[in-house]
């Protein structure tokens, strides 16, 4: 028996980009947005969103406590930013209230940063930041920041400041006595 001759049959097309078929162009003027550029914009929203909510609902910082030699700073500070001379001298043993005696004017800080408390049985020492700020200059408002120690001793069971910078004083005569 012989075998029908072989037939491959007919040649098959040849596959280019000219047998496919295009996938149909966008229209005029609509472009297909980048899934990744999308989720950098969307990525970028969020952070500043973040961060914006940190800024404002930051709020006043949390009060140390009161019975530490911090504390008492913290809340002598805020008493001479915010003016109050009756409540900072509450702070204040005799010998920081005589060196008035020495010194005119108010205080010239804007914000007091804690650095560092050691204690040592009955004398501790606060290290902080005192901010100053200005709106005047010839370039416009300016900041600077002073480094600064705060000296306390116990007296009766209680932390009182002894000695305090010239720029956290509130004193507004020679020999004032508060």
């Amino acid at each position: 028996m012989s075998q029908p001759p072989y037939d491959p049959g007919p040649p098959a097309a040849p596959q280019n980009d000219k047998t496919r078929v295009p996938e149909p162009a966008p229209a005029p003027g609509h472009r297909r947005p980048d899934r990744v550029l999308l989720g950098i914009v969307a990525a970028i929203a969020v952070l500043v969103a973040v961060a914006l909510a940190v800024v404002f609902l930051r709020g006043e910082p949390q009060p140390l406590d009161e019975a530490s030699p911090a504390g008492v700073v913290q809340r002598y500070s805020k008493a001479v930013i915010d003016a109050d001379p009756a409540a900072a001298d509450a702070y204040l043993t005799d010998n920081a209230r005589s060196r008035c005696a020495n010194y005119y004017g108010g205080a010239q800080a804007s914000r007091v940063v804690l650095v560092s408390t050691t204690e040592r049985g009955e004398t501790a020492t606060v290290k902080i930041s005192i901010v100053h700020s200005s709106a005047e200059g010839p370039f416009g408002p300016s900041e600077f920041a002073e480094d600064a120690v705060v000296v306390l001793v116990k007296v009766a069971g209680k932390w009182m400041i002894n000695e305090l910078p010239y720029s956290l004083q509130t004193c507004t005569g020679p020999g004032v006595k508060k």
